[in-house]
């Protein structure tokens, strides 16, 4: 190994370069501080890469396949081919490859030097890089730490052959003929739902009593009753213990309330969580403390037991969302930058892209009235709005949860086409501590699934007008 001479200065250095990464890295730029970034992977992190760009590019081809085959829409082809090859090629050349370029030009635009390599730091003001048989050391005044997660692996079901995790899946060139997913969380359900789309014969197991957890239960029963239309197997309280993979296939065997069963499929993806990317950082010797799980412990700054030192994103204790992570990182690096900030969310909202899509943010009525809240819950339904009609995606609501007597917004959820979007209203209303009264009093372009929110806010008054 050839290791440099002498260590190299730097003033704000940002490990990762993902969706808390690069924004961190950009807004310090901004904000004054010279930065550098170091990435030992691709640009744009797992969220770009292997997370939720690229799945977001094989839902919506897969929607493009199911509705061409319905004919609903007046569109009738002789013969409807899917071609995944195909379809992966785009996704990695005209999708993921022009977003990580377009970020790394704007890392560039703002003066951000970017440092290819593993990052381990020597102590609390230096780190080491390494690239291959090469190493460089570098002195530094400040770090944010933005290494994300990764998908956890669990005994019994090792990442190899054709037990894959959410990464592997992503980049399948073949439609499997069976394909079995273990864990019903978010990329669970969005995964099953693509190849189920594909025409993949499907199985679901989750430990858990139910699918989604975190989703109201009339909103997952939604994406059940799709699951039952497509023939997607769901089997709950089930444990997934040992996977064997054989020259056709793998054997899966599993246990509901220790009464053993098993399903064979193609192809297994594991997706039962993450874990954070600390365990081979040398936090330890920067003095950087860490939970027992691996996760970051950090102030409302996002500033850890080393002053100097930041950490964003999924290696902190929260939601791992990359939109948690980019707000985090404009927050560490005004704090960096001496301005008077803290993390100060009233709302974080979630999206799964299941079918159909889910989307919530704030407080459910069960969590507002934990808290001692009279509450309010105002439901309009999609099957109301012409847009969604027009559409033909009528499965699904906008739902919102206000405080009983001041009609304060508290709460949202969405289900249904557009989900993801819409609930981006909702969101900008708990945060800014909106009444309900201010979106019935707002416009809403028509025709869009927007009006949607307008419709249950007029419900939340007690005037509505199209149910």
């Amino acid at each position: 190994m050839v290791v440099g001479n002498f260590a190299k200065e730097l003033d704000l250095v940002v490990i990762g370069s993902g969706p808390g990464g690069y924004v961190a890295a950009i807004r310090a730029a901004q904000l004054g501080k010279k930065v550098a970034i170091i990435e030992r992977d691709a640009i744009g992190g797992a969220c770009l890469n292997v997370g939720c760009i690229p799945s977001k590019v094989l839902i919506q081809a897969a929607h493009h396949f199911v509705d061409v085959k319905s004919e609903k829409y007046g569109v009738v082809a002789k013969e409807v081919v899917f071609d995944l090859e195909k379809t992966q090629r785009w996704k990695n050349d005209e999708v993921i490859s022009k977003l990580t370029k377009g970020v790394e030009s704007l890392l560039k635009k703002n003066k951000v030097e970017i440092i290819r390599g593993s990052a381990f730091f020597n102590e609390p003001h230096q780190l080491r890089v390494v690239i291959g048989d090469e190493a460089q050391s570098y002195q530094f005044k400040e770090a944010i730490i933005a290494t994300g997660s990764r998908p956890l692996e669990i005994s019994g079901l090792p990442f190899k052959g054709r037990v894959l995790d959410s990464t592997g899946a992503l980049e399948l060139k073949i439609i499997p003929k069976h394909f079995v997913v273990i864990g019903g969380g978010y990329i669970g359900c969005q995964m099953a739902s693509v190849f189920a789309n594909l025409g993949s014969k499907v199985t679901i197991i989750e430990a858990a009593d139910n699918l989604l957890m975190g989703f109201e239960d009339d909103m997952v029963d939604l994406v059940k009753k799709q699951f039952a239309l497509k023939h997607v197997d769901v089997i709950t309280k089930a444990k997934a213990k040992v996977a064997i993979e054989s020259e056709d296939g793998v054997h899966i065997t599993y246990t509901i309330n220790g009464k053993e069963s098993s399903v064979d499929a193609d192809i297994v993806m594991v997706s039962v969580g993450r874990v954070p990317n600390t365990d081979d950082l040398g936090l330890q010797i920067a003095g950087v403390e860490v939970d027992q799980r691996g996760f970051i412990k950090v102030d409302e700054q996002g500033r850890t037991s080393q002053s100097h030192i930041f950490a964003i994103g999924d290696v902190t204790l929260g939601p791992a969302l990359a939109h948690k992570a980019s707000y985090e990182a404009k927050i560490a690096a005004a704090a960096l930058a001496g301005h008077n900030v803290k993390i100060d969310y009233v709302a974080m909202p979630a999206v799964c892209s299941a079918d159909p899509e889910l989307a919530i943010v704030g407080l459910s009525k069960k969590q507002a009235e934990e808290k001692g809240i009279e509450v309010n819950v105002s439901l309009f339904p999609l099957a109301a709005s012409g847009s969604a009609i027009s559409l033909g995606e009528t499965e699904g609501f906008v739902r919102i949860i206000t405080e009983k007597h001041t009609g304060l917004i508290l709460g949202g959820q969405v289900a249904g086409v557009g989900a993801g979007a819409m609930i981006a209203e909702l969101a900008l209303a708990i945060e800014t501590r909106m009444n309900v009264e201010d979106i019935a009093l707002t416009i809403h372009a028509h025709p869009t699934m927007s009006e949607a929110v307008l419709d249950a806010a007029d419900f939340a008054l007690g005037l509505p007008i199209h149910i």
